[in-house]
């Protein structure tokens, strides 16, 4: 097997409280090919975006490794550190907090570039800053507009072009979609499923939309308070969930086949567990509907089910 180009080794992201130690992220080992979408999917709060931000060392980890192209990026240090941002770029959920509201579409657009990318004169800087723009779908008009001025999917095209402006190895696209309209979530995504086929990008998708990640995903994680629960192909992974949690995500998506309407389906009850100092054994424990003695009483490893497919419950070892 070749060597992915983003690999998590035993990635790990506590947060001090005053009530203890919050955790946040926890042994997470993960694999992205190149020109490969990783999903990742979960509830609020488990720990999606915090696994995001640590990869791209907006928040620094606890603990573990990240690997880009088989080199810890964690340790490095100074313009070394800086020089990451090159080959991993970043989409963040809201379109408009994202973008300095001070600065013009083009300003933004230009700024890595003016700040990590290659000399260019002045001409040559606004050549390439309107050849992203028509990359993405913005009208050269929009140039001297300010992100106030767009709607929401234009401010997120935006976003979209800066992050390939130093034309990156590895996007994380955190909820990219989520805050827009239906009609305009679709153009985006194709946008990025066209990118990625033009230029073998490689995503990791965040969002909790199990219609969405089917789509754009070639592999999903699903997460739960800060550990993957279940991994595999998408394939897989929806023709045969193995996790309680998983079932239950994928029983909460409403089908529009009524021949389907008496299918019985996962329901959760129960509250989710505090992720300060949070007791050995499952996190799910408290709301799963299999739960065993031996689910409290130590930490249920992420074991290998067949190829492509991984899960952590008593009841695939």
């Amino acid at each position: 097997m070749s060597e992915p180009l983003i690999r998590t080794v035993g990635l790990t992201k506590y947060f001090q409280t005053p009530k203890g130690m919050l955790h946040a992220v926890e042994d997470v080992n993960l694999r992205i090919d190149k020109g490969e979408t990783l999903g990742v999917v979960g509830e609020s709060g488990c720990g999606k975006t915090t696994l995001g931000r640590v990869l791209m060392r907006l928040v620094e980890a606890t603990s573990g490794e990240v690997q880009l192209n088989g080199e810890n990026i964690l340790l490095l240090k100074g313009r070394e550190k800086i020089n990451i941002y090159n080959s991993l770029q970043m989409i963040f959920q809201d379109p408009y907090s994202s973008l300095n509201p001070r600065l013009s579409i083009g300003n933004i657009i230009e700024d890595p570039i003016k700040t990590m990318g290659p000399k260019m004169s002045k001409k040559e800087l606004n050549d390439r800053v309107l050849n992203l723009m028509d990359i993405v779908g913005l009208p050269p008009r929009y140039y001297n507009s300010y992100p106030h001025e767009l709607d929401g999917g234009r401010r997120q095209r935006v976003g979209l072009a800066r992050a390939l402006a130093l034309n990156p190895k590895f996007i994380v696209c955190d909820e990219p979609v989520s805050a827009l309209d239906v009609s305009i979530q679709a153009q985006i995504l194709n946008l990025l499923m066209d990118l990625q086929e033009q230029n073998q990008l490689s995503y990791m998708f965040i969002t909790h939309n199990l219609f969405v990640v089917q789509h754009i995903s070639s592999h999903i994680a699903v997460m739960y308070m800060g550990q993957i629960v279940e991994y595999g192909t998408k394939e897989k992974l929806f023709s045969n969930p193995t996790h309680p949690y998983t079932k239950a995500l994928l029983a909460a998506v409403p089908q529009p086949d009524l021949s389907m309407r008496n299918q019985k389906r996962e329901i959760l009850h129960g509250e989710v567990t505090s992720p300060i100092n949070p007791a050995p054994g499952c996190r799910f424990a408290a709301r799963c509907p299999y739960v065993k003695k031996q689910c409290t009483e130590a930490v249920i490893p992420l074991t290998r089910l067949e190829e492509g497919h991984h899960c952590a419950c008593i009841l695939c070892q």
